[in-house]
C-alpha cells in the first residue's frame, strides 16, 4: 500500500502543478534541464528578477539504455553471465517553484531507478537570491552577489556533479557513464555563494549524513565544503573556468561521498558475482576507497571551450580512514574529457574521456583502475538526445582471490534521453 500511496502523492503533486498554477518554462536563477543547460554549472545569478506570483514548473526526464558489454577476470570468483539487452528505463520528476522575488524551491523525485524501481525523493533545496520578502531593498547591494541555498540537497563539491548523469537526468553528460570515483552526496546543510566579475566563492556546512536520524549523536560531526574559482567569457570564442573544491569531515558514522548515488551505475552487473542483482549490486563499475569515518577530499576542475571544442578535466585527491584503522589511506583520480560539438546549433558532438584511479585499497593492496570512453551524440530537439558510447575498463593490483583480479569489461551502450 505504501508504494501505491507514493504514486498517489506524485500524481496529486503533478495535477496541482498543472491546474493550480501557470507553467513557467524558465524561472529566475535557474539551470535549464534541456540542451540549454549544457556547460552551465551553478545556477546563474540573474540580473533581472521577473517574479509576479507563485509559479510551479513541472519537469522531468526519462532515459533508456541498450547495453552490449562483456566482462572477464582471472576466474578466482565466477562472474555473472551478462548479455545484450535493454536496462531498466529510469525517470525523474522535478518540481521547481518560484515562491517570491528571487526565492525558489527545487524538489527531485526518482520515479524509477536501478536501485529503487519504486519512487522516492532524492532531495531538494530552498534558494535565495533576493531578500525583498523580508523588507523591500533589504541588503540589496550585498544580494547582487550573494546566493544562499539550504536543504537536504546535492552538495556542491567539485564540478563533475554538474556534468554527471543523475538517474534519468543525463542531458548534460556527454557520456553514458559517470566517473569511476563518482563524487556525489545529498546531505542536510547550507551553502553561501559570492559571485562577482567571473569570480566565485562558496562556503558550506552539512550534517555529514546521507540517511537522516537523531540517534547516535556522538558518531557524526559537521562536514565542511568550500569552492573557489573563476568562470569567464574571455572573448566571443573562448570561455575559461577553473575551480578548486574541498569536502572534509573529521567524524562520521558513515561517509558516503563516493557511494551516495542510490540511483545506480549505468554499467549494469559488470564485474559482479553470480548472486548479484541489478538493484542490490547497483554500483557496478565504480570504486569507493572506503574512507568510512574520516575524509578530506580536494578536486580541481579546469574547463575550456573554444568555439566547438571543449576540454574538461578532473584532478582529485582524497585521504581518510575507518574508525578501525590507525592511519590514513589515500586515493587519487585523474580524468580528461575532449568534446567537439558541431553542426547547426552544435546539435552533434564527438567525445572521448580517459579516467584513472590509484588507491590504497581497504584490502591492503595498491590498486589501479583505468577507463577509456569514446562516444558521440545527436540532439534531435533541445529536449531529446541520443548517445552512443564504447567503454573499456581494466583493473590492476588486486589480490588473486579478488573478483577484480585481471578484471576488465568493455563494449557498447546506446542511450536515449528525454528531459524537459
Amino acid at each position: 500500500m505504501k508504494k501505491y500511496a507514493k504514486y498517489g502523492l506524485l500524481a496529486a503533486a503533478f495535477l496541482v502543478g498543472l491546474s493550480g498554477y501557470s507553467q513557467n518554462r524558465q524561472l529566475d536563477n535557474f539551470r535549464s534541464p534541456d540542451k540549454n543547460g549544457i556547460n552551465v554549472f551553478e545556477a546563474p545569478k540573474d540580473s533581472v528578477l521577473t517574479f509576479d506570483g507563485v509559479k510551479v514548473r513541472v519537469g522531468g526526464s526519462s532515459t533508456l539504455q541498450f547495453q552490449a558489454l562483456n566482462h572477464e577476470n582471472s576466474g578466482a570468483v565466477e562472474l555473472i553471465p551478462i548479455g545484450d539487452n535493454f536496462n531498466l528505463a529510469t525517470a525523474n520528476l522535478d518540481l521547481d517553484v518560484a515562491l517570491a522575488k528571487g526565492v525558489r524551491m527545487h524538489l527531485r523525485t526518482y520515479l524509477s531507478s536501478r536501485h529503487h524501481p519504486e519512487p522516492y525523493v532524492k532531495g531538494g533545496y530552498f534558494q535565495v537570491d533576493n531578500l525583498d520578502f523580508i523588507s523591500p531593498g533589504f541588503l540589496e547591494d550585498a544580494m547582487k552577489y550573494l546566493t544562499i541555498k539550504v536543504g537536504h540537497m546535492e552538495n556542491n563539491y567539485g564540478d563533475t556533479h554538474f556534468r554527471r548523469s543523475d538517474n534519468s537526468q543525463a542531458m548534460h553528460n556527454p557520456f553514458v557513464g559517470n566517473l569511476i570515483m563518482d563524487a556525489f552526496t545529498t546531505e542536510v546543510g547550507g551553502e553561501v555563494y559570492y559571485r562577482k566579475n567571473g569570480f566565485i566563492g562558496m562556503f558550506g556546512l552539512s550534517n555529514g549524513k546521507l540517511n537522516q536520524a537523531v540517534s547516535n549523536p556522538e558518531t557524526t560531526g559537521a562536514s565542511i565544503l568550500a569552492k573557489l574559482g573563476y568562470d569567464g567569457q574571455i572573448n566571443e570564442d573562448l570561455r575559461l573556468r577553473i575551480t578548486g573544491s574541498m569536502y572534509s569531515t573529521g567524524k562520521s558514522s558513515r561517509v558516503y561521498l563516493y557511494s551516495a548515488d542510490r540511483a545506480g551505475s549505468r554499467y549494469y552487473l559488470v564485474m559482479e558475482d553470480t548472486e548479484a542483482r541489478a538493484s542490490s549490486n547497483f554500483r557496478s563499475g565504480r570504486y569507493n576507497p572506503g574512507f568510512d569515518n574520516e575524509i578530506t577530499a580536494f578536486m580541481i576542475n579546469p574547463f575550456v571551450k573554444y568555439k566547438g571544442l571543449e576540454f574538461f578535466g578532473t584532478f582529485e585527491t582524497a585521504s581518510g580512514k575507518t574508525d578501525a584503522e590507525t592511519s590514513n589511506r589515500n586515493a587519487t583520480q585523474l580524468a580528461g574529457e575532449l568534446i567537439y560539438r558541431f553542426g547547426n546549433n552544435e546539435n552533434f558532438y564527438l567525445a572521448t574521456r580517459y579516467n584513472t584511479v590509484t588507491s590504497d585499497d581497504p584490502s591492503g593492496s595498491e590498486v589501479t583502475i583505468d577507463r577509456f570512453q569514446l562516444g558521440g551524440g545527436v540532439f534531435l530537439t533541445k529536449n531529446i538526445l541520443a548517445k552512443i558510447e564504447y567503454v573499456n575498463q581494466q583493473y590492476d593490483g588486486y589480490d588473486t582471490t579478488s573478483i577484480f583480479h585481471e578484471g576488465q569489461f568493455n563494449g557498447l551502450l546506446l542511450e536515449a534521453v528525454i528531459s524537459f
